[in-house]
């Protein structure tokens, strides 16, 4: 995170957990990517409001200003807009594709619609945390501060789930609860860890191998 400023690490590291969601592909992984990236725009908000002046270029708000930002998703919102104008800067969202995509985001939560989330939703918010966070901590950058460090983090050649694995572990396990929302075991084990993920299929299959064989 070389042009990164440690202040600023935290909602980084929130977009990052959100990318690297994002690129895994899987209906979990994006469903747990739009609700790091929506997280990722209040905390980098909540974050800088809450820096000494002189990490933030000696900005300086009064503090019923900030309470009042602070008090909600769409207040945080209007804080952005306000700085853009203080800074005279052209707004870099679209507010009401931000709000659009909040919602999907909310139903994850608190909806009956918790199916997964189209491209184009986190397409929006994935755009709109980044000009957020570059704009607020002045990261010239931030795609390429992100590519260059979900790079890093990942093997060169990412794990893929196999159908025998998930087959096995799926017949064992069933499915999983989570936020009021119904996960196949075989999907969270290989979002969490997905050499575990192959541990326990390769078990289980072995196990089953040696219940179908002849009886020494």
């Amino acid at each position: 995170m070389s042009g990164i400023r440690p202040w600023a690490k935290g909602p980084f590291e929130l977009l990052l957990h959100a990318e690297d969601h994002l690129r895994s592909g899987g209906d979990f992984d994006r469903r747990i990517a739009l609700i790091s990236f929506d997280n990722a725009i209040e905390v980098a908000i909540t974050t800088y409001l809450s820096l000494h002046p002189i990490q933030r270029g000696n900005r300086q708000y009064q503090r019923a200003d900030v309470e009042q930002w602070l008090n909600n998703y769409h207040t945080k919102l209007d804080f952005v807009e306000c700085e853009c104008t203080i800074r005279s800067l052209a707004l870099g969202i679209d507010r009401a594709s931000v709000i659009w995509a909040h919602d999907h985001r909310n139903e994850q939560y608190h909806g009956g619609n918790k199916g997964t989330p189209e491209i184009e939703v986190l397409r929006i918010i994935r755009e709109s945390a980044l000009w957020i966070f570059g704009f607020l901590f002045e990261v010239s950058s931030p795609q390429e501060e992100l590519e260059r460090e979900a790079l890093a983090r990942r093997p060169s050649i990412p794990p893929a789930r196999e159908r025998r694995f998930d087959v096995a572990i799926d017949s064992k396990y069933g499915m999983i609860q989570i936020c009021e929302d119904d996960f196949y075991a075989s999907e969270l084990i290989f979002s969490v860890d997905p050499v575990a993920y192959r541990v326990i299929g390769a078990r289980l299959l072995a196990g089953d191998s040696e219940e179908d064989g002849e009886p020494e």
